[in-house]
C-alpha cells in the first residue's frame, strides 16, 4: 500500500485472492460441503470486492478515460451479471448438475473481470489518472465502508449475496 499504483494495487491483490479461491474450488470434490463454504466465500470475496469498484474504480473510469462512462456501465452490468449468477448458484446443492455449469459460468466470468481490468483498464487509468489520486482512492477504500451505490448502479439481486451486498453497500440501512 502507497505505492504509486494506489487503488490499483489493492484491486489487483483482491484479484489474487480471488483467483485462489477459484483454484481451491477448481480442486475440490464436487458435490461437496466443502465446495459449497468455498464457493460462498467466493461469493463474499466478489461482493467485497465489486462494492470497492462501484464506489472507486467507476468514479475514476468515468473521470479520467474518454470512454469511461461506457467502461463503467460496462463494469456495473458485469457486477450485476455475476452476482445473479451466484444467486442462482445459491439455490443448488453442491450436487446437482446445474450447480456445476453455474459455477463454470461464474468462474470464467469472474476470469474476464480479472484479465480485462488488468489488462486494459488499469493500465489505461494508471496512465491518465494522477498518483495522488489513486493513492487517495487505496486511502478511502482501505480506511472505510463503500458508501451506498447511486441511481442504475445496483439492480436488486436476491439471496444471499444480494443481502450480503446490501450489507456491504449499506443499501439495506436506507
Amino acid at each position: 500500500m502507497g505505492s504509486r499504483s494506489g487503488i490499483i494495487e489493492v484491486l489487483t491483490a483482491d484479484h489474487r485472492r480471488i483467483q485462489r479461491l477459484v483454484d481451491r474450488i477448481r480442486c475440490s470434490a464436487p458435490g461437496g460441503s466443502g465446495r459449497r463454504a468455498l464457493v460462498e466465500q467466493l461469493g463474499t470475496s466478489l461482493v467485497r470486492h465489486f462494492a470497492v469498484e462501484r464506489e472507486y474504480l467507476c468514479p475514476a473510469l468515468r473521470r479520467y478515460l474518454p470512454d469511461g462512462g461506457t467502461r463503467a456501465d460496462g463494469r456495473l452490468a458485469e457486477y450485476r451479471e455475476i452476482e445473479e449468477l451466484l444467486t442462482l448458484l445459491e439455490a443448488r446443492e453442491p450436487d446437482d448438475e446445474r450447480f456445476g455449469d453455474l459455477l463454470v459460468s461464474v468462474v470464467a466470468r469472474v476470469t474476464e473481470h480479472v484479465v480485462v481490468e488488468e489488462q486494459l483498464l488499469f493500465p489505461r487509468l494508471q496512465g491518465v489518472c494522477p498518483a495522488d489520486v489513486l493513492q487517495e482512492l487505496e486511502s478511502q477504500a482501505c480506511g472505510a465502508e463503500p458508501s451506498a451505490p447511486v441511481g442504475r448502479t445496483a439492480a436488486p439481486v436476491g439471496g444471499t449475496w444480494g443481502r450480503l451486498r446490501d450489507a456491504v453497500s449499506r443499501r439495506g440501512r436506507q
